[in-house]
């Protein structure tokens, strides 16, 4: 017998492998959050999952969720939008770019930014094992002289 890994399992799968109690309406859950393009908050998973299923609650979102994340099989993402977004744990890792004006998020990934952030560590005397890249954003197109210039945090 053959045994996925992670990586290849649907989140529907991982749920079940980790011994997952897996109803129907968090089944839905799962299948709605692994086909997402985006980086969906709950408002819209609830959306797209009780538009399969009107049974669904807001509260069976969050509480389904809230399991997910604590099982490590989603991240939630804040994007200083007030929102908490979520995605299944990625294949491999990446950072993001958010265009605050539209929300949009675009993910990507970045070699010397990795090495640069390696080099860094090392230089402090660390071993980086985990981070997480944000860029904020507005396109080019839209920049102009009357933006205001963002604060840098120190």
């Amino acid at each position: 017998m053959n045994q996925k890994s992670d990586i290849e399992q649907s989140l529907e799968e991982q749920c079940a492998a980790r011994g997952m109690r897996m109803t129907d309406q968090r089944r839905i859950i799962a299948q709605v959050i692994q086909k997402a393009a985006d980086h969906p908050d709950v408002e819209e998973l609830y959306r797209r999952a009780s538009a399969i299923d009107a049974g669904i609650s807001l509260s069976t979102v969050y509480r389904t969720l809230n399991l997910f994340e604590e099982t490590g099989l989603v991240t939630r993402h804040d994007f200083k939008d007030g929102r908490a977004r979520f995605e299944p744990i990625p294949d491999e890792h990446h950072d993001h770019l958010i265009d605050i004006r539209s929300g949009k998020v675009i993910e990507f990934r970045n070699e010397e930014i990795e090495a640069i952030q390696e080099l860094i560590a090392r230089r402090l005397g660390y071993t980086l094992v985990d981070h997480r890249l944000e860029l904020y954003a507005v396109p080019l197109a839209d920049s102009s002289a009357s933006d205001p210039e963002p604060e840098e945090s120190q």
